[in-house]
């Protein structure tokens, strides 16, 4: 297959993908030709699946795994009752889900208003999620600011336009900006008699407030603003994405509505095998160190991004960064091509992020070696197409 012939292939599997990116197993399947060495396209911590990687290394084989295939795994309650254990959050009050992507699904279906405010460039099932009977008001981040989003003017933009529903992704995809529990805390506490507020934090695990890099926890708000659904992801915070785990946090009335209208089965007897791995004081320790690891790893990732030629690294406290173009030469999915086919490195197209304007691509962080290996693919390009 030549290299037009790929590229064109590329761009089918992106159509069809919709606003996501296509997986490595479907672009492989499709295009074997292909010799992909670091996936920095999805997002997740390599790290903490090294450390799932070992617990699970007892189950080849054995009764536990034949359990696990042949039986109906517990219910969502049951499965809530470990995560309970960890989070200090009564189980009442903890919905679990099929990945986040079904927390946030079943949020937006059962529980958002008519109204709902969302700023933009932002995670796109947000918008796509929304029913026939809701309108989506698109708060513009603003470019000239880095897309870091004003908190006072989002509130103010909420109730100018009678929003019933507010969502906020914190770090928010693909910008990696970071708010402060502080702000988090003003910005529930002036829009409390909102229908519903969405925090997403799919990404907390990777944001900090100062160097001792403690993890932000918000989880006890959901008992002071019933409004309020905090979404957990742990797909990017363990490395899991494949096994689908992700729980919401919120009333306990809505709980009880989506567990008896449909998610009584929802999540597979691995994702309750790694629930349950999760709970183990043990285990939370050690991802502890591999989770301030990764994010210090990350960090002088970034800053070696930020010394290449010919593109602009915006700032990020996610296990990601957004990243610009600056020459009119070259497109973003042209970048992503090249990248992928001459280097083996492939990386996130972002021309159909709705509030993004120019070319931009966001770029994973992945183990210290491979992490080298992108800055490397990185720079060769800036040289070879940035500054001929």
């Amino acid at each position: 297959m030549s290299s037009k012939e790929v590229k064109h292939k590329i761009k089918l599997l992106k159509g069809e993908s919709g606003s996501h990116s296509p997986s490595i197993g479907t672009m492989l399947g499709e295009i074997p030709e292909l010799q992909i060495k670091v996936d920095a396209c999805f997002l997740s911590n390599p790290y903490a699946t090294d450390l799932f990687m070992q617990k699970i290394q007892d189950l080849s084989g054995s009764q536990k795994l034949r359990d696990i295939l042949e039986y109906y795994p517990p219910q969502n309650y049951d499965v809530a009752k470990k995560v309970s254990k960890i989070i200090q959050i009564d189980y009442s009050n903890i919905f679990v889900g099929n990945g986040a992507i079904e927390v946030i699904q079943a949020a937006m279906h059962n529980f958002a208003g008519n109204n709902i405010a969302l700023p933009i460039p932002t995670f796109s099932s947000y918008y796509e999620f929304k029913t026939d009977k809701s309108n989506i008001e698109y708060f513009q981040l603003r470019k000239d600011l880095d897309y870091q989003i004003d908190i006072e003017e989002y509130i103010s933009f909420i109730k100018d336009r009678k929003c019933d529903t507010a969502i906020l992704i914190n770090p928010n995809n693909p910008t990696g900006e970071f708010i402060p529990t502080k702000s988090i805390h003003h910005f529930l506490e002036s829009l409390k008699e909102l229908q519903l507020i969405i925090v997403d934090e799919s990404f907390i695990h990777f944001a900090y407030e100062d160097e001792s890099l403690k993890l932000s926890k918000n989880e006890d708000l959901i008992y002071k603003y019933p409004n309020l659904i905090i979404v957990k992801s742990m797909s990017k915070d363990f490395g899991i994405a494949g096994i689908r785990a992700g729980y919401g946090i919120m009333n306990s009335y809505r709980v009880k509505k989506l567990v008896s209208n449909g998610y009584l089965w929802n999540v597979s007897g691995l994702c309750d095998y790694f629930f349950s791995t999760y709970c183990d004081s043990q285990f939370q320790e050690q991802y502890e160190i591999e989770r301030k690891r990764y994010i210090n790893d990350t960090i002088e990732f970034i800053n070696d991004l930020s010394q290449i030629p010919g593109i602009k690294v915006y700032n990020s406290k996610a296990n990601f960064v957004l990243v610009e173009i600056l020459s009119d030469e070259i497109s973003s999915f042209d970048m992503v091509v090249e990248l992928l086919v001459e280097k083996g490195i492939y990386i996130r197209d972002c021309s159909d992020k709705i509030g993004l304007s120019g070319e931009f691509v966001r770029i994973a962080s992945r183990s210290k070696k491979e992490n080298f290996e992108i800055v490397n693919a990185l720079n060769d390009f800036s040289k070879a197409f940035l500054f001929k």
